[in-house]
């Protein structure tokens, strides 16, 4: 695996609970025919920045995953996801070499990632970031609610939705993870992870195509995108 590129942890280790007793893990799914794992991962391969891959599987699906990835044209590594999305980029990262220089964390369950939006992530961080994440704005109104009562409201403008692919300093992220194994600290995404360990994240204009899978609807949704029929 060439050090030079970014080197890109997809998460494909994820049970994928909200989809009502999948009969495999979310990302070995079908979308179009195609499992997500796949679409997500021939993205990735396909923006001029990204050198190789490090795919996470749930256990017991090693085979189904390498199975999904064998078409991608980047070298790849695979190892074990670990219970949360934390252990699962920990375990990652023990597979990439100490020289890597960036890395960029996408969730499988975000098939619909461009090629363009991986090279800006890590663009962002070889021109200086220590982090870098994509965001959206946020349409809504915001309200804070206690029990049953509106409480108040927070303003947008300083608020908006974060996507993966996230990219970042490989050292400063192994640092971070190390931190926060440490600490007991959990986080949802590493851009929240590096930010509490004190390090520069930067935003940078998301994708709203770029949707995430967490329901059946949103399965239904992201077939309709690829020509399938799900349910």
């Amino acid at each position: 695996m060439q050090p030079d590129g970014a080197i890109v942890i997809l998460l494909g280790a994820g049970a994928g609970r909200r989809l009502g007793g999948a009969a495999a893990p979310k990302a070995l799914l079908p979308i179009g025919g195609r499992p997500i794992l796949a679409v997500a991962a021939a993205a990735a391969a396909a923006s001029s920045r990204i050198a190789a891959l490090v795919v996470t599987f749930p256990l017991g699906w090693e085979a189904e995953a390498r199975a999904d990835v064998e078409a991608v044209a980047v070298p790849t590594r695979f190892t074990e996801g670990g219970d949360t999305r934390q252990a699962s980029v920990r375990a990652a990262l023990e597979a990439i070499p100490q020289d890597a220089e960036v890395v960029a964390v996408h969730d499988a369950a975000r098939p619909f990632a461009s090629p363009d939006l991986f090279d800006r992530v890590v663009e962002a961080v070889t021109r200086g970031a220590d982090g870098a994440v994509p965001v959206l704005p946020i349409a809504d109104t915001v309200l804070r609610v206690r029990g049953d009562l509106v409480d108040g409201a927070e303003p947008r403008d300083e608020l908006a939705l974060g996507q993966t692919p996230q990219a970042f300093r490989a050292s400063v992220l192994r640092e971070a993870h190390a931190k926060a194994e440490a600490a007991g600290a959990a986080f949802t995404d590493d851009a929240s992870l590096l930010r509490w360990a004190g390090h520069e994240v930067r935003a940078i204009d998301g994708d709203p195509e770029n949707t995430k899978i967490t329901t059946l609807a949103d399965l239904a949704e992201a077939d309709r995108r690829m020509g399938g029929s799900v349910g």
